[in-house]
């Protein structure tokens, strides 16, 4: 069983090598291609090529900005939405929930990943999953959220805090915010994804919160939440005009919580386009 006219092309095209999307093929289906070419006598070898295909994706056409521009809509009209309706006694998962409601209501297909809401001593967890824990006063909220939209994905974080706002938790969102607005007012094309991080990750270890940051800058998107380019230490992806990525320093402090922003920015005439337009420039105190 399998693909006949893979068989036929490779045997009157003397095909010696076929390329495979390696990422997505399952085994199955890498076991009945090489059972359509086994009686092939030049035997073609199966070449992984899923690299190729996401360097292919990493840089968007003019349709696919289109598409990812309207997911951003929806997400950031939603968490404006739900964040206004915060309030003291509300879990994570009904949050949660709400933000998922309003995006579909909105228009979008559904949720690009599983929505994180992290209140208090939670958003030390960068990947926090919804509990039913109740905000109380004085928490911290983050919520990282995105909608999808005819296969293309959104990703935003935005910090709220319930209540009044203590001296620490306000400093220490403006030293993310001002990491988050270092690195997208001077990113230019033709870095590379590690020198864009140190852009962010500088002023967070200027602060004396460098152990706090704890993961990378950012990633591409696309039609799956996690593309290239790489936005992080490790990172030897260049960033080319047309790519879209997330920008997305954090602090994290066990027992305490965390604040973390995020916007996705298209590379655009060499400089960075905040696509993201959800409010962020003041702490949001609900």
């Amino acid at each position: 069983a399998g693909p006949s006219w893979l068989k036929n092309a490779a045997s009157s095209s003397n095909i010696a090598q076929i390329g495979v999307e390696d990422h997505d093929l399952t085994l199955a289906g890498y076991n009945s291609i090489k059972e359509q070419l086994s009686d092939i006598p030049n035997k073609p070898k199966l070449i992984p090529t899923g690299f190729m295909c996401n360097q292919l994706r990493a840089v968007k056409d003019a349709k696919e900005i289109e598409l990812l521009v309207q997911a951003i809509n929806f997400a950031d009209q939603a968490i404006e939405t739900v964040g206004a309706t915060l309030k003291p006694g509300v879990t994570e998962r009904e949050i949660s929930w709400d933000l998922e409601k309003t995006m579909r209501e909105l228009g979008a297909d559904g949720i690009s990943f599983n929505t994180i809401v992290a209140s208090g001593p939670n958003g030390a967890k960068a990947h926090h999953k919804p509990t039913d824990r109740r905000l109380e006063i004085g928490d911290g909220v983050v919520i990282d959220m995105g909608a999808l939209y005819q296969g293309y994905c959104s990703d935003i974080t935005r910090t709220f805090v319930i209540g009044k706002v203590s001296p620490e938790f306000r400093k220490i969102y403006d030293i993310v915010l001002s990491a988050q607005e270092t690195a997208e007012a001077t990113a230019s094309a033709g870095m590379s994804g590690t020198d864009v991080d140190g852009l962010a990750r500088q002023v967070i270890e200027s602060a004396g919160y460098g152990n706090e940051f704890g993961h990378s800058l950012g990633h591409g998107i696309g039609i799956a939440v996690h593309e290239l380019p790489g936005v992080g230490p490790n990172s030897a992806n260049t960033i080319e005009n047309g790519m879209v990525f997330s920008v997305e320093p954090g602090i994290y402090i066990e027992g305490w919580g965390g604040v973390r922003i995020e916007d996705l920015v298209l590379m655009e005439n060499n400089r960075p386009r905040v696509l993201t337009k959800a409010h962020k420039r003041d702490l949001v105190v609900i």
